[in-house]
């Protein structure tokens, strides 16, 4: 054992007469505990918050969009396997998109209309599977209307039920013998969804590809391709190279930039908390201070003698980091510590239920050991920098005023 770690450990452990310097020590060792706890459960959560949100929009949109500048994609078929080709991708899916107004017999709305072929290599809708997917919207057979499957925000704003019929408007024009008309087409409520994302599930709706081009005027256009990686943080990266091969007259989207708001955000709320809770961090290391200063105060005829005896300046202040540090090392394990168990049990045992307002029902929970290791970094570095001051001040005593008045 060193000597400074030697005397460190010999001052922490207070004599009867320094009890109140022992008890700072410990109240530090409990603040800094206590502040990254709370660091490490806030986090996490925010963390999990963010996982459900990605989570919830990926499950209604493709990673990547390509799609052509002129109101359309031609050759989908050319396209798709012109995709496929780049390594990252999985999956690929064409698709019409539109704006339409909804009329049935409970009420009228604007909403998105997204046209998806049911047997495309992927079709996303959150919550649906590709069998239910298929069944619901199936070709329309003799005397029944085509299948719609809407979000269900939209479907209790137009008060249907399943089998119901709606009429959907669309902005394209057709000649009758009246004039121009807008073109209508009915379709049989078959399925919902729900995200739990109020601008999906009250604005969405699906119907089969080939009716919505009919609808909306494609022809054989499809609005875009949808394109689905293997990751999908590589979407920016690889939504930019497939651009490039596609050149003029077509772009890219990816789903970050579609979401950038809200991931916005999601990234300042967690800087916000972060900087936040570190105060009562920043706080214990004030106690940490005090206890140094006081330390340095009650001890300085034993430092004037060390330096008597021949401790160098550099010695002395590493006595009092490393007593300050030991604080600091213990009061960051037991907050990681409790910290990580807490997390672990409201994530196994999910007991904090949430109001109907938010889109998850219980507590999400995401521990990432890059944040607890952040967190954990941070606290040391506060604790490391409380200690410099206390260390300076007892190297700085002259040792025969030590002796003398101490």
């Amino acid at each position: 054992m060193s000597l400074e770690l030697f005397i460190a450990g010999r001052y922490l452990r207070a004599r009867r007469k320094q009890g109140f310097i022992s008890l700072t020590g410990i109240l530090s060792v409990f603040g800094v505990a206590l502040g990254v706890m709370a660091l490490v459960v806030v986090i996490a959560v925010m963390s999990g918050a963010e996982r459900d949100f990605r989570e919830r929009i990926l499950g209604l949109e493709p990673h990547i969009l390509l799609m052509g500048q002129g109101g359309g994609l031609e050759n989908p078929h050319e396209a798709q396997e012109r995709i496929r080709a780049f390594p990252q991708v999985s999956a690929t899916a064409p698709f019409v998109y539109g704006k339409v107004v909804l009329r049935t017999s409970g009420g009228m709305g604007g909403a998105f209309l997204r046209g998806i072929d049911p047997e495309a290599q992927r079709v996303a809708i959150e919550g649906i599977d590709r069998e239910s997917l298929l069944e619901q919207l199936k070709d329309a057979e003799s005397g029944n209307a085509p299948g719609i499957i809407l979000g269900r925000t939209l479907a209790a704003e137009l008060k249907v039920a399943i089998g119901d019929t709606v009429q959907v408007m669309s902005p394209e024009f057709m000649l009758s013998p009246v004039g121009m008309l807008p073109k209508v087409r009915r379709f049989q409520v078959s399925g919902f969804f729900s995200s739990g994302l109020f601008e999906y599930d009250g604005a969405l709706c699906y119907i089969r590809m080939d009716e919505a081009s009919r609808l909306l005027g494609m022809g054989e256009k499809v609005t875009g391709i949808g394109i689905w990686i293997d990751d999908v943080y590589a979407a920016e990266e690889l939504g930019k190279r497939i651009q490039d091969e596609f050149g003029w007259g077509y772009w890219t989207r990816n789903w970050m930039e579609m979401n950038k708001s809200l991931f916005s955000a999601l990234k300042l709320e967690k800087t916000a908390m972060f900087i936040i809770l570190t105060l009562i961090i920043l706080v214990a290391a004030f106690n940490i201070a005090s206890s140094l200063i006081m330390m340095v105060m009650e001890k300085t005829r034993d430092i004037s003698i060390l330096m008597a005896m021949g401790a160098s300046r550099a010695l002395i202040r590493r006595i009092f980091v490393i007593q300050g540090m030991i604080i600091g090392i213990l009061g960051t394990f037991f907050g990681v510590v409790s910290g990580v168990a807490l997390c672990l049990f409201l994530e196994r045992y999910p007991i904090i239920r949430l109001p109907e307002a938010y889109p998850f029902t219980t507590l999400p929970v995401l521990l990432e050991w890059s944040d607890v290791t952040a967190i954990g970094l941070a606290s040391l570095l506060i604790c490391f920098l409380s200690t410099l001051y206390p260390a300076m001040q007892a190297s700085r005593l002259d040792p025969v005023e030590g002796i003398r008045y101490g």
